[in-house]
């Protein structure tokens, strides 16, 4: 076998720890942080030869590849360190644009420091969150979209809406959610956290206005690599978190200068793309999701829950509901967790979604089924024991 513990050696990840939450943060293979380390150390050789001209230079060829890999224009893509100040700089920027009255629309699966970035810029203008329920266990993705036009009035300014569900790790039928705000003169803003190298990403098809990706997590880069997309038209309005030397210049410039901080992780995203098509991108993906199907019913049927989604809803991330549907709090979250993690280290989250506790697992290349069956072994331990309900 190629993957599963034959390649776990290509990570620094714990051998001692079951690691199922590549979701998460990601793990960076070893050859892609040697990549990075190659330039931190050119880096302190000379920092400001390298600030000045070797990343201004180095870093266009990389906005060239990630362009054409979700298959954009270079010149609308920035780089931010990770997909949630992507959306913090569109957001924050439109906030002259949100009048008392405004909705911004998202959903009950959105990320939870989305979720507080929208709270920020609703209380901020006047505007007010609203939150489309939708379901889980989910049966259909036309359940997300009924959930999504339900909430939609004359007053809907603003809608984000996810690419792949960071809570429940299903994929937004987002090309055929897109039309229906657009259509309603609604700007729109993509989620895509998990989705670039989870998913073939193709921005020119959307009739998106922003979208924002992380490239840490399925693209194998290091922590601090992600980006931002921006209709060309809608540039001028948007502006960093960090308002730095070259504001009100242009879109790039702004971007591309927001201050001191190491730039290293953005110029070792080519190296993690390197690391996904020398493996092949198709055998990571589909080994990914025959894992991610494989543990889904072991560890279903272990706990004798239904499937929280179908099988065209998931790729490399899976949650479940518990026995007893149990209620969650911040407490019970962080108590599950840790329960799996410091007496059987298992790392997998628990989380809170629409107010139930559930569990979710990530599958990478480095893990193998036999790794889940382990947490369906535990889970069933716990059950016996009534900490799951």
């Amino acid at each position: 076998m190629r993957f599963g513990k034959a390649i776990h050696r290509e990570w620094l990840l714990d051998p001692n720890i079951t690691f199922l939450n590549h979701g998460s943060f990601g793990a960076t293979p070893k050859v892609v942080l040697d990549v990075q380390r190659d330039w931190q150390e050119r880096l302190e050789s000379e920092p400001i030869r390298f600030f000045k001209r070797d990343f201004p230079e180095a870093i266009e060829p990389i906005r060239e590849r990630l362009a054409s890999f979700i298959k954009a224009d270079s010149q609308d893509i920035v780089f931010v360190e990770n997909a949630t100040m992507g959306i913090n700089a569109v957001l924050r920027s439109l906030i002259p644009e949100f009048s008392p009255g405004d909705e911004l629309l998202t959903t009950s699966h959105v990320y939870g420091a989305v979720r507080k970035t929208l709270d920020y810029v609703a209380d901020t203008s006047g505007a007010t969150v609203v939150e489309a329920y939708v379901p889980f266990p989910i049966d259909d993705p036309q359940q997300v979209i009924d959930a999504i036009v339900s909430k939609i009035t004359a007053r809907t300014k603003f809608a984000l809406i996810d690419h792949v569900t960071s809570s429940t790790g299903i994929v937004f039928p987002i090309e055929r959610i897109i039309p229906i705000l657009k259509e309603r003169g609604i700007t729109v803003m993509i989620d895509g956290a998990h989705a670039p190298g989870m998913l073939d990403i193709d921005i020119a098809a959307l009739d998106v206005d922003y979208y924002s990706g992380n490239c840490h997590k399925w693209l194998f880069a290091p922590k601090g690599a992600a980006f931002l997309w921006t209709k060309r038209t809608l540039q001028p309005k948007i502006h960093p978190v960090v308002i730095s030397e070259h504001y009100g210049k242009n879109y790039q410039l702004e971007f591309g200068w927001v201050g001191t901080r190491d730039l290293t992780a953005l110029l070792s995203i080519g190296a993690g793309m390197d690391f996904l098509e020398e493996h092949g991108i198709g055998e990571v993906r589909s080994y990914n999701a025959e894992v991610t199907l494989k543990a889904r019913e072991v560890v279903t049927k272990a706990l004798g829950v239904p499937f929280g989604a179908p099988t065209s809803m998931l790729t490399s991330l899976c949650t479940m509901p518990l026995p007893g549907n149990p209620a969650a709090t911040d407490e019970s979250v962080l108590r599950l967790h840790d329960t799996i993690f410091d007496n059987y280290q298992i790392e997998v989250p628990a989380l809170k979604v629409n107010g139930e506790l559930l569990l979710r697992f990530s599958v990478q290349i480095y893990n193998e089924l036999s790794e889940y069956e382990r947490l369906a072994e535990v889970l069933t331990e716990l059950r016996a024991k009534g900490i799951l309900g």
